[in-house]
């Protein structure tokens, strides 16, 4: 499949795995609407996960765009990997519980969580493992700069990277190091 990438991600086009990235890759580009208009797309993913045992209320709830949606972007990937979905998956720190805490460096598609505002705060942010250079991740999620994007973000932030695999993961699921180019996200809200 084709995405359009920025030239050092383009990589990314030729991953066999994992599941979760390759459904994040599809929806890579998807804008929030500006002003008080809302992107379908984004609230579609809402009413696609408010049909799964336990999100009924996420229809109901999440109505607009505005609302910081890193943690429904991560949702439906997972929904539509055929992966779980928790509860709570709005509230980019709920993703500290859910797969496997990663045993050493993160790889590619790994779940990365990291603080926003301050260590210690409610705030956070989600995403998924690209690749990385000396001071930064290089993070594939939704709500970076209102879309979903790439981009960079201080490995000092991070809280927790998860995944799925308690045994086995697959073969392409490596550290990637990625030339340090490019902004570097502050505040992904």
């Amino acid at each position: 499949m084709t995405y359009d990438l920025p030239p050092a991600y383009a990589f990314l086009a030729d991953e066999p795995a994992p599941r979760m990235l390759l459904e994040a890759l599809r929806l890579y580009g998807t804008l929030e609407a500006p002003g008080k208009r809302d992107n379908p797309v984004i609230l579609a993913w809402a009413d696609e996960l408010a049909k799964v045992p336990g999100l009924a209320w996420l229809g109901s709830w999440y109505e607009e765009d505005s609302i910081p949606w890193c943690g429904l972007f991560m949702g439906i990937v997972a929904h539509r990997a055929g992966k779980p979905v928790q509860g709570d998956l709005l509230a980019a720190r709920g993703w500290l519980d859910w797969g496997n805490a990663v045993d050493g460096e993160p790889v590619l598609g790994d779940v990365l969580v990291f603080w926003r505002g301050s260590r210690h705060g409610r705030s956070g942010h989600v995403g998924l493992y690209v690749g990385e250079d000396a001071e930064h991740y290089h993070v594939l999620g939704g709500n970076q700069s209102d879309a979903v994007t790439i981009t960079r973000i201080s490995k000092a932030r991070l809280l927790a990277a998860r995944n799925l695999y308690r045994y086995a993961q697959p073969d392409n699921c490596r550290r990637i190091e990625i030339a340090a180019d490019g902004d570097v996200s502050e505040n992904e809200a």
